[in-house]
């Protein structure tokens, strides 16, 4: 029955795989159905193999190649189109980027399809229903979504591994293997319910499943021992080995063109929501656009202001442009400074947000009336090193807003390294699901690194996130305050590479072209 719907071409190479593409959304934050992966990949599996078998037989003998990458694409499409919708938002604040959102809502998704359909155009005339060719296809769309990190500027949004955010116990081995193994092992996870398709033994089948069971426990046991043994050594950790930090959350709206009353204004807004007591030693941190288009020299202006409120125990981070005057380039900085307003360190951001920081093919697109979405002066130019900052006893590595899903940036970050603190923007995203994917990541973050994460957002979420991914304090998005907290300062246990990731996906590989031979003769 099922069958003959399959063998109609629009119903199985555009419609399905559009559909079930644009369900996966369900399995990420804020939903967090992740469930639902279960049903999707297995579908996704048995359709590209069917398609495979089927291609010289049906839908009128149109190529092989040719349907297995309409129906990549279509998945891919209905994937990032569910998925980053969020980037329309971010449109709507210039009148000149608002007639690019068709082109948005077309284009990127499509171009970002192809992390998909060319991977099932590379494997799907080999997979058969097999084991082997599960890891097969486990390995490459791993391997792809690890392209996609690099490849460009970069844009590892909503990996696979982020759907099971709210799986404190289970995503403890990231840790240990990496973000991209974990990805890997979970895209075999997703897809092992197919194996009930398979023409094998009902042994077999019962092994399959027992095994991927076992490792499920395994994961939840080894991570629930991590998670206890993290709370008691948490618990011997004395006033003396913490540091009093103020997570500041103003709920600003994002506006450009402020006056210098308005500054004046958040200012006083954000001193209130700090309280500052004057003999306690605290790290303040404030998000990354309170004072948008201003550079760090206008904002010198108010200095009075600051030393008025703040002692010489105080340090605030906060995020504003930077001008080097020696060249002339403006930087997305976020400044460590004292009660004087004087910087005592900086850091330029590194991994800039295409079109909305810096415009590819800048005096091209100019001549059309096009710039960078954030207002003010013309494209940022990127940080040229992650460099860490100290306070006190503090050895914190700085990350601004999108910097967050980038695991690289962690991995390169010191040893010494016992506290991450992020600043972010999230008005750019609006009353759309893009502050929760976007606060997912942070506890990825927080676990890689096992550290505690500091992160303040205007019109998004801050929190403070320990070492073990947990959530210890938060502001929900549009929820204006402060987080105040005494996080102990534990030395970073980073133990994560590419190296396990790498190792698992040739292991893959070789699994499948060892029975791919053995069923040859």
């Amino acid at each position: 029955m099922f069958e003959k719907y399959l063998k109609n071409r629009f119903f199985t190479l555009y419609l399905i795989p559009f559909i079930i593409g644009s369900l996966t959304i369900l399995s990420f934050h804020p939903f967090n159905f992740t469930i639902i992966n279960l049903i999707i990949f297995p579908l996704f599996f048995y359709l590209v193999t069917y398609i495979n078998k089927k291609s010289k037989s049906v839908y009128r003998k149109k190529p092989l190649r040719r349907n297995l990458f309409t129906f990549g694409l279509l998945f891919g499409f209905g994937f990032y189109l569910s998925g980053i919708s969020w980037i329309v938002n971010s449109l709507t604040f210039d009148d000149n980027f608002k007639i690019l959102i068709p082109f948005a809502l077309i284009l990127i998704p499509l171009f970002l399809s192809l992390f998909i359909a060319l991977p099932i155009l590379f494997i799907g005339p080999y997979l058969n229903f097999n084991f082997s060719s599960l890891l097969f296809f486990a390995g490459i769309l791993a391997f792809s979504d690890y392209l996609r990190a690099y490849i460009l500027t970069g844009f590892p949004w909503n990996l696979w591994a982020y759907s099971t955010v709210w799986l404190n116990e289970i995503i403890q081995i990231v840790n240990l293997i990496g973000l991209y193994s974990y990805n890997l092992l979970l895209i075999t996870v997703f897809t092992l319910p197919i194996i009930f398709f398979f023409k094998i033994t009902a042994t077999k089948k019962i092994f399959y499943f027992a095994s991927i069971s076992s490792f499920i426990l395994g994961l939840f046991i080894f991570g629930n021992y991590e998670i206890n043994k993290n709370k008691k050594k948490l618990d011997k950790i004395n006033d003396n080995e913490k540091v009093l930090v103020k997570i500041i959350s103003p709920n600003f709206d994002l506006k450009y063109g402020l006056t210098e009353q308005q500054i004046e204004e958040r200012l006083k807004k954000l001193i209130r929501y700090s309280n500052p007591i004057k003999d306690e030693k605290i790290l303040f941190v404030w998000p990354e656009g309170p004072f948008s288009g201003y550079s760090y020299a206008e904002l010198f202006a108010f200095k009075e202001l600051i030393k008025k409120n703040f002692s010489k125990k105080h340090a605030i981070i906060f995020g504003a442009n930077q001008l080097d005057p020696k060249s002339g380039n403006f930087y997305n900085s976020m400044l460590l400074v004292d009660n004087d307003f004087k910087i005592i360190q900086n850091y330029n951001k590194k991994r800039l947000v295409p079109f909305g920081e810096f415009l590819p093919f800048e005096e091209f697109l100019n001549n059309f009336g096009l710039k960078k979405i954030t207002e003010g002066q013309g494209s940022f130019l990127k940080g040229k090193k992650t460099n860490n900052f100290f306070f006190d006893k503090i050895n914190f590595l700085p990350l601004i807003c999108y910097e967050v899903i980038f695991t690289d940036l962690i991995q390169k970050s010191s040893s010494d390294t016992n506290l991450i603190v992020n600043i972010s923007e999230d008005g750019w995203f609006g009353d759309s699901i893009g502050p929760d994917q976007h606060f997912a990541k942070s506890i990825f973050r927080a676990l890689e690194n096992d550290t505690f994460f500091l992160r303040s957002a205007n019109k998004g979420i801050s929190a403070i996130i320990d070492n073990k991914g947990k959530i210890v304090k938060q502001l929900s998005r549009n929820e204006a305050g402060n987080i105040e907290f005494k996080v102990p300062l534990i030395k970073s246990n980073k133990r994560t590479n590419d190296l396990i990731f790498f190792i698992l996906l040739i292991t893959y590989l070789l699994i499948f072209l060892f029975f791919k031979k053995k069923n040859a003769k």
